[in-house]
């Protein structure tokens, strides 16, 4: 479960104070203790009673400009501060099921009920509320390939609330949890690892109670851009697909351009030859999605060639 940072910090200090320390301070995401050694300064900020009111007032008088300029985040969280490349401050809000917001827009946007990793890691404290439930697990990120459906040793630990208080390191790609509401409206504060390298790095959705990979949580408008240049990139846009097909850094965008390069294929058979080739790459992820792409266009194949034929039929004259 995520790391319980035991602090009894009773000083108070300013978003501008927590920024500023931060900012010129050792700061350093990618170290675990490092990360962790910040937790008394995120608790000192949660001592503040005052600040987030008097922001979210702020923000309001301006229509939430600076909001609508910079956070990227949905409208469950107040971005509070942010530098790029190195650390986020935000506020998360976490409304229980008898909550309006619910009931009218559902539960989705707060990941309640999804047994998930995150691909950063982030310290987070409870702020007001009684705080949401989670039931923790861990698990070893480096034995997942990340296929939908496959298996995956999830550990439980326990079920805990992240009390007023509370202070807690989820460490990237080891921690997960399965997110319950909490029993009244609730907020947390966070700091959260900002890095470049995050957009490439995989995070998950788990079937907890079946040990299972659901599929993966992580979003990138690369997708996209890759679809277009295999489409309407001309051969320039299919020499870059190849090139990230074999060597991108990334083993999902890796799989990501190769099915983009094997849908933009004139015929079947050239997008099985694609997908064949693919599964024969040094990546477990790419040849098990390419393997399993292949095998579902044969099963496929007649229907495929005659759909077409058969709408053409069915149009009237």
């Amino acid at each position: 479960m995520p790391r319980v940072i035991d602090t009894s910090a009773e000083e108070k200090i300013t978003l501008a104070e927590l920024a500023e320390l931060l900012e010129t301070g050792d700061f350093d995401a990618a170290d675990e203790d490092n990360f962790a050694s910040w937790g008394p300064q995120l608790k000192k900020l949660a001592n503040n009673r005052t600040f987030l009111g008097d922001l979210i007032i702020d923000e309001l008088k301006q229509r939430c400009a600076g909001q609508v300029r910079d956070n990227q985040y949905s409208s469950q969280v107040v971005l509070l501060h942010g530098s790029p490349g190195k650390f986020i401050i935000r506020a998360n809000f976490w409304p229980a099921m008898k909550d309006s917001v619910v009931r009218h827009s559902g539960s989705d946007p707060f990941f309640y009920n999804i047994a998930h990793d995150h691909n950063f890691s982030f310290l987070t404290v409870g702020y007001l509320g009684p705080g949401y439930w989670s039931d923790y697990y861990e698990y070893d990120y480096g034995a997942v390939v990340g296929i939908p459906g496959e298996a995956v040793n999830l550990r439980f630990v326990e079920k805990a609330r992240l009390e007023e208080g509370k202070v807690m390191l989820y460490r990237a790609h080891k921690d997960v949890h399965l997110q319950l509401p909490a029993d009244a409206m609730s907020v947390s504060l966070n700091i959260v690892e900002s890095s470049h390298a995050m957009l490439f790095r995989d995070q998950y959705r788990f079937d907890a109670e079946n040990g299972r990979v659901e599929g993966i949580a992580t979003r990138t408008s690369l997708d996209p851009l890759l679809a277009l240049a295999a489409h309407f990139g001309g051969e320039e846009g299919l020499d870059l697909l190849d090139n990230f097909a074999r060597s991108h850094p990334s083993d999902r965008v890796r799989w990501l351009a190769l099915r983009a390069r094997a849908a933009a294929a004139p015929s079947l058979d050239q997008r099985i030859a694609i997908y064949e080739e693919g599964a024969r790459t040094d990546s477990l992820l790419v040849g098990a999605m390419a393997k399993r792409e292949a095998e579902k266009i044969e099963k496929t194949r007649a229907w495929l060639e005659s759909a077409p034929l058969r709408a053409a039929e069915e149009m009237p004259a």
